[in-house]
């Protein structure tokens, strides 16, 4: 965490004064106690640069099979055009594990998806993230130290020892070491049913991380449990806002997450667009907001929504509740359908968007030159525990 008040430490630019809330304006000056991310070492080329394309191109064919690039389903056309592979982020991870041979493994996605390719991958690989500060929001609204603290808390209600941690693949290494050295389990957003299935064999209750949308939407719509049996751990109030009763009454405790993409999306987008388009399909992503999804036609996964459209009828009509360059890339597959974005409101992923051209030359170049940049390297600990949890999903029937 930034340390606000460590400015007399700050490269700042002539003329701005270090105070206690000191801010550095986007590209000038750097502040050591700042989170991954802010500061790029090395020159990115210019956006505006028409050699960028053809750069990268040149790039790629010099490093030949020494570098695999994946590309995730919300990664902007610019970049995904350059990809080896495209996918959602556990499809992205297992394909660079699949690339023994290949030394260097360039995601062109966000942080989380890098230290899980880092973890899958071997010893000998390197995996490159081409900017750092592609994060993820909801990956960020869980930190090791609260989900330590909620396990404190689970304990002094007397239920840490009947509860299965399920962590979403959208968590940090941290997350998802935690989750092993508790016996539990990750998932994705097409196997959250399995995986709740198998916690519940495990123990009486689950804490579900970071994303309370697709717990609750699982444990609900697809495994006959009640709105009620669900109750939100908030890290930033004392004791996670619940009582000690409410979470001995619970079977599913939700970590307050959200995705800030998929969480935007409301009944009101679902009205509007079936008053625009009649006979329109709404379909939506299990990170949506339950009403939203109870409200929509049909609900799934990244690769589910894909699947759909394409066997879907010509002529047919279609709203997408997800991101927007995948909904975009989806209306350029299928001429012969109307798809539409479910909201009005323009929303793409923000980190994942930070990933782009000159990034991705400036990183593939690097390597040309012999210098790795942005290495993401999970410590051997995180690792151990990280990968015993993934592979309990793995092992999922």
């Amino acid at each position: 965490m930034c340390d606000v008040t460590a400015t007399n430490d700050l490269d700042l630019p002539p003329g701005v004064e270090a105070t206690p809330l000191a801010l550095l304006m986007l590209g000038r000056g750097a502040d050591p106690y700042s989170e991954r991310g802010v500061e790029c070492p090395g020159d990115l080329p210019n956006p505006a640069d028409p050699t960028l394309v053809a750069r990268a191109r040149a790039a790629k064919e010099k490093l030949g099979d020494s570098v695999f690039i994946l590309g995730h389903h919300y990664q902007r056309d610019e970049v995904i055009q350059f990809a080896d592979v495209t996918g959602d982020s556990f499809k992205l991870a297992r394909e660079a594990a699949a690339r023994p041979d290949a030394p260097y493994i360039v995601f062109c996605g966000v942080h989380f998806m890098a230290e899980s390719a880092d973890i899958l991958t071997n010893d000998a690989q390197q995996v490159i993230l081409p900017d750092l500060a592609a994060g993820c929001s909801m990956a960020d609204m869980a930190t090791y130290d609260q989900v330590e603290e909620c396990w404190d808390v689970l304990a002094d209600a007397g239920i840490a020892d009947v509860t299965v941690p399920v962590s979403y693949m959208n968590s940090s290494a941290d997350i998802k070491a935690f989750t092993g050295r508790h016996n539990g389990t990750i998932c994705t957003s097409s196997n959250a049913k399995r995986a709740l299935e198998w916690a519940f064999e495990q123990g009486e209750k689950v804490l579900f991380m970071p994303d309370q949308h697709l717990g609750r939407n699982t444990a609900v719509l697809e495994m006959g449990f009640s709105l009620d049996d669900c109750v939100v751990y908030n890290p930033h109030k004392p004791n996670g806002g619940v009582t000690a009763d409410q979470l001995r009454a619970a079977k599913m405790i939700l970590w307050r997450g959200h995705c800030s993409v998929h969480g935007r999306f409301s009944v009101d987008s679902v009205d509007d667009v079936r008053a625009r388009i009649p006979g329109v399909n709404v379909l939506v992503h299990p990170e949506c907001k339950h009403e939203v999804v109870t409200a929509a036609d049909y609900v799934g996964s990244t690769e589910y929504i894909i699947k759909a459209l394409d066997a879907a009828e010509p002529g047919s009509a279609w709203a997408i509740g997800t991101e927007l360059n995948l909904v975009r890339r989806l209306a350029a597959a299928h001429p012969d359908k109307q798809v539409v974005f479910l909201d009005k409101t323009v929303c793409f992923c923000s980190t994942m968007n930070r990933i782009d051209l000159p990034h991705l030359v400036w990183a593939l170049e690097s390597l040309v030159d012999g210098k790795v940049v942005n290495r993401i390297q999970v410590d051997a600990d995180t690792e151990k525990y990280a990968k015993q949890a993934l592979d309990q999903m793995l092992a999922l029937p």
